[in-house]
């Protein structure tokens, strides 16, 4: 048997987490995300899905949106959740091609294989992050109707925690003990996913594994690496690739685009 056809019958979960492409009328950010979209969308594998945790448009514009809608255009299921650089109105009405609101934009997509759940942690108009109430409700109700034997991940833009970054760390989401409290006592909860930090990295929140992804746009410099530099223009657009196996145990993989 060729192992090619028989790893792709025992196709684990994957998931590939893109964030902050930060579309804008410049060609750098669309040419940056059309590359990341395109990789994907050769891929020889269909993926389980891709999920996009936030900061989709720079200036929260229409046109911008419109921009995304057609990048992401692309043959696997995809989910799109705001960040702090988003506009609710605009998202909804040019991106999702729904009603306007200014409500949170929290979503979720379903398959036999796993749930995954984006809630919107952003504030408008504020750079920092939240869950209200009632996103935290909604994330309950999404949980409960889930099968035990279902894995679900739980995403957003802003991660809970400080990773160790000056520029975003002030502009976490806080009020974090609130969803841990909503993620306690939901085994088949296997990871959280969450980007804004411009860099990837992996660490724990509430007993999870917490895993943010790379920048598209841009990498943020991380404070040992020196100079007065806090952003790299010039690193190739990264993302990663979430595995799960079949016991929920998750696997990350990043990779950059060159």
């Amino acid at each position: 048997m060729d192992r090619s056809d028989s790893y792709a019958h025992a196709m684990p979960v994957v998931i590939a987490h893109v964030s902050d492409i930060h579309i804008d009328s410049g060609p750098r950010a669309t040419e940056r995300a059309r590359r990341i979209f395109a990789y994907l969308d050769a891929l020889p594998a269909d993926l389980d899905a891709v999920v996009v945790t936030g900061d989709i448009a720079d200036h929260g514009l229409d046109t911008e949106y419109e921009t995304v809608r057609e990048l992401t255009a692309i043959r696997h299921p995809v989910l799109i959740g705001p960040g702090n650089h988003d506009d609710r109105a605009a998202f909804r009405r040019s991106l999702l091609g729904v009603e306007p609101s200014t409500e949170p934009i929290d979503q979720v997509l379903r398959t036999e294989r796993l749930v995954l759940v984006h809630c919107d942690s952003s504030i408008p108009r504020q750079d920092d992050g939240f869950l209200a109430d009632s996103t935290l409700a909604w994330l309950a109700a999404e949980l409960a109707a889930t099968p035990a034997g279902v894995p679900v991940l739980v995403a957003f833009h802003h991660p809970p925690v400080e990773l160790g970054v000056p520029l975003t760390d002030g502009i976490r989401q806080f009020g974090e003990e609130r969803l841990a409290a909503t993620l306690a006592g939901r085994p088949n909860v296997v990871a959280l996913l969450a980007g804004h930090a411009h860099t990837a990295a992996t660490t724990r929140f509430a007993g999870l594994p917490l895993l943010v992804a790379p920048g598209v746009v841009s990498t943020v410099v991380l404070p040992w690496e020196g100079g007065d530099r806090t952003v790299h223009l010039d690193h190739p657009p990264s993302l990663a690739f979430h595995v799960l196996d079949d016991t929920g145990r998750v696997t990350t993989h990043y990779r950059p685009v060159v």
